[in-house]
């Protein structure tokens, strides 16, 4: 149970209930302007009808989430949700997942090092998110680094979500709703060339077979050189075929496949400052061109496959009761050496590197299913709208890391031959070109891990009285996981194991101040299981973890949500998220759930139309983070969360100059970001700024203009705990043809 002074902090924030407080007064003077005089020709908003349409996307503002399990139009839901549109992610000129991401406040990116692998890494209010990421409604395993040509939206859900999505999701959730067939025939894509060597083409064709029958095929490739990284490249292709039978019936069924293949230049970015006062803040080194590559092209690569087949059986029994069936299975493979500038001996301050190495080989095969059923109905005077199901999801990671081994021993760049044998590298002049002296050779260890997980939820949304609705989730997971380690040298096993069960709820109500306004509040939980957080099933399960049970994050959150004009979305909360079993290590060295975490926070944002040529996307997020209690390490208790940013905001709007011509341009902040508990390493603020415009050629064609980072800021975009910061794309500009028949 929570404490009341703990709950109590959430309204110590005057920043926060001063923003909130703005919300609730343009809410609440919406309502009174009713009640004004007759005769008053201003006196009322014109109203927002929400339909129960899951497709319900008016350009930038979306009205209803795709996931079933949300019982109620995103205006009547109790939980922070923001969803990307097709449109705004093409207008913004994003090609990948993280890009994508970069536009919601209250995100942040963290890197991959050692046993945490290269793959998106979100982390949402201070969490890392990175296993609780969903496509169609089923969790999304392997670590990859995502596309956007065979995405339609992406809604990011805010706050502990167990209820929603089972274990995992601390600080929310990402799903990412596909393309699929449509009832009608289109030819589009686009055409793309630009700046470093920049080559993109995409592909998307719907053809009706008969009035009951639809295919759709998405392609993409993809090819350049990363701005203002030397030698650093990136390379794809993508194939995303599906096909609806029963598209206008009561009984429809969906098969689909997604392909994607990389072929990457991986960067680690520039090393971070060491040997240096104690109690001085580490930063990436300064006085050295950010365009530096420590990396060797003759050893490193990055290759990732995923493929992904899809089932999926809809069924109405008629207008109030319906069922939904998903079925996937998936293999993901993640296989790279890349270089990490590791500073661990001291090397940067005599001007050179250690060109260490970090490796992964590993596949990751995955099966999901869901079934779902929604009814209607009415108790009494009560409505009620309910979703009830079924989840089942097994993955199997196998992981070989390489045994590479440089051509001198040692990490100290100081000593014979380092130099000359390219195993260190200078700091200020590195050569990508480098001959690769050394050897590489599968490795010692196979890592097997395994995780299973069955659950049944059930959500209802009921209108108890005239304005009011209940919403209100149960969630019940059995959990396994385990990992078997196998040395082939000295032939020793590990074996690792952890089962658990474990419940979450999500209660919140929401008071319709006016037919386009309302109000709620609401309480929500999360589990986080051993072995869950790393994106590849059981990468952190351990010894001093595997009898744990899960951890438990909960939030309260208070939130005002506006539909206004025509077509523009406000919303408005502020919340207090605490994990008081927080994982941390006692004096006697063992793991025990006895840490407390608490983020305090606020935000608003807003999505849609001012007019119908002025369109706007954006948003800012306050997180107020803290390391109550971190175990032994007394002395960073009070510290702040590592990843997360106090303060974020982001602005994007385009407008219709003409018919023809279109101009946009966006910026984002991110406040200064620490890497570790510690707080002592730090990657600095910055503001970027985007720009677009495009033309209209005629009905069919379309030419669009994108300059990324504007102004050029070097700026680092992410970092791990330990050795580097990764450094953000520099300026360049794309210019595509787009084609729509």
């Amino acid at each position: 149970m929570a404490k009341v002074e703990n709950t109590s902090l959430l309204f110590n924030i005057k920043p926060t209930v001063s923003a909130l407080a703005i919300a609730f007064t343009a809410v609440g003077g919406a309502h009174a302007a009713e009640e004004n005089v007759q005769g008053s020709e201003v006196s009322t908003l014109p109203e927002v009808n929400v339909t129960s349409n899951k497709d319900d996307v008016e350009g930038y503002k979306v009205n209803r989430a795709s996931s079933t399990k949300f019982t109620a139009p995103l205006l009547d839901t109790p939980k922070s949700v923001t969803v990307l549109t097709e449109d705004l992610i093409r207008d913004q000129g994003a090609t990948t997942f993280e890009q994508a991401l970069r536009t919601v406040p209250g995100i942040t990116f963290g890197a991959g090092e050692g046993g945490t692998p290269m793959n998106d890494r979100p982390f949402i209010r201070g969490y890392d998110s990175s296993s609780s990421t969903f496509v169609d409604g089923l969790r999304d395993l392997g670590s990859q680094s995502r596309e956007i040509f065979n995405i339609e939206r992406v809604e990011v859900l805010k706050g502990p979500s167990g209820a929603f999505d089972g274990r995992g999701s601390g600080g929310g959730s990402i799903n990412i709703v596909t393309k699929t067939p449509k009832a009608e025939n289109f030819v589009r894509g686009s055409v793309g060339l630009g700046t470093d060597s920049y080559k993109r083409g995409t592909l998307d064709v719907n053809y009706l077979l008969s009035d009951d029958v639809a295919l759709r095929i998405n392609a993409m490739a993809h090819d350049a050189d990363v701005p203002g990284r030397d030698a650093v490249d990136v390379k794809r292709w993508g194939f995303a075929p599906s096909i609806t039978f029963g598209l206008n019936s009561p009984t429809s069924l969906t098969l689909s496949y997604y392909k994607l293949k990389t072929d990457d230049m991986p960067d680690y970015g520039l090393p971070l400052t060491s040997n240096i006062p104690a109690g001085t803040i580490r930063k990436p080194v300064s006085g050295i061109n950010k365009d530096n590559f420590y990396g060797l092209k003759d050893r490193d690569f990055r290759k990732t496959e995923i493929d992904s087949g899809t089932a999926t059986i809809k069924h109405a029994f008629n207008d109030d009761i319906s069922f939904r069936n998903v079925t996937r299975y998936a293999v993901s493979r993640n296989d790279y050496i890349v270089t990490n500038p590791d500073d661990s001996a001291g090397n940067v301050a005599n001007g050179t590197v250690w060109r260490n190495s970090k490796s992964r080989n590993s596949k990751t095969e995955s099966f999901g299913n869901l079934s779902e059923f929604n009814f209607k109905f009415d108790t009494a005077e009560i409505k009620h709208n309910l979703s009830a199901g079924f989840e089942y999801s097994y993955e199997y990671t196998t992981n070989t890391p390489y045994l590479v081994t440089n051509a001198v021993s040692g990490r100290d760049c100081t000593a014979a031959n380092m130099i000359d044998s390219y195993t260190c590298t200078s700091l200020y002049n590195p050569n990508p070109s480098d001959p690769w002296l050394g050897t590489i050779a599968k490795g010692l260890t196979t890592t097997k891990s395994r995780t299973q997980t069955k659950s049944f939820y059930v959500f209802d949304s009921a209108e108890i009285a005239q304005d009011w609705i209940l919403n209100l989730g149960l969630r019940r997971d059995i959990y396994s996981t385990g990992s078997d380690a196998l040395n082939s040298s000295t032939n020793v096993r590990t074996k690792l194991d952890n089962d658990s069960a474990f419940w979450n709820y999500q209660a919140g109500l929401v008071y319709k101040i006016q037919p386009n306004a309302s109000i709620y509040i609401s309480h929500g939980t999360s589990s986080t299981a051993t072995g869950t957080s790393n994106g590849d099933g059981t990468e952190n399960i351990s010894a001093a973890t595997e009898n744990l049970a899960p951890e438990r994050t909960k939030n309260y959150e208070i939130g005002a949500k506006w539909d206004v004009l025509s077509n523009l979305s406000l919303t408005s909360a502020i919340f207090y998220t605490e994990k008081d079993n927080a994982r941390v290590t006692l004096a006697d060295g063992t793991t025990a759930l006895a840490g407390n975490q608490k983020v305090r926070g606020f935000e608003f944002g807003f999505a849609g139309a001012v007019t119908p040529s002025w369109q706007v996307f954006g948003g800012y997020t306050y997180l107020d983070s803290e390391l109550v209690d971190n175990g032994t390490a007394t002395a960073q208790d009070g510290n702040e969360f590592p990843g997360i940013a106090k303060n974020s905001a982001n602005i994007w709007t385009t407008y219709n100059v003409t018919d023809k011509w279109t101009v946009g341009g966006g910026a984002n902040y991110m406040d200064r970001v620490y890497a570790n508990t510690a707080n002592t390493i730090i990657i600095p603020s910055y503001t970027r700024f985007d720009a677009m415009t495009s033309y209209k050629i005629d009905k069919n064609l379309t030419l669009q203009l994108n300059v990324l980072n504007l102004t050029d800021k070097r700026y680092y975009d992410k970092t791990f705990t330990t050795h580097f910061a990764n450094v953000a794309a520099g300026r360049s500009a794309m210019l595509s043809l787009m084609f729509n028949y």
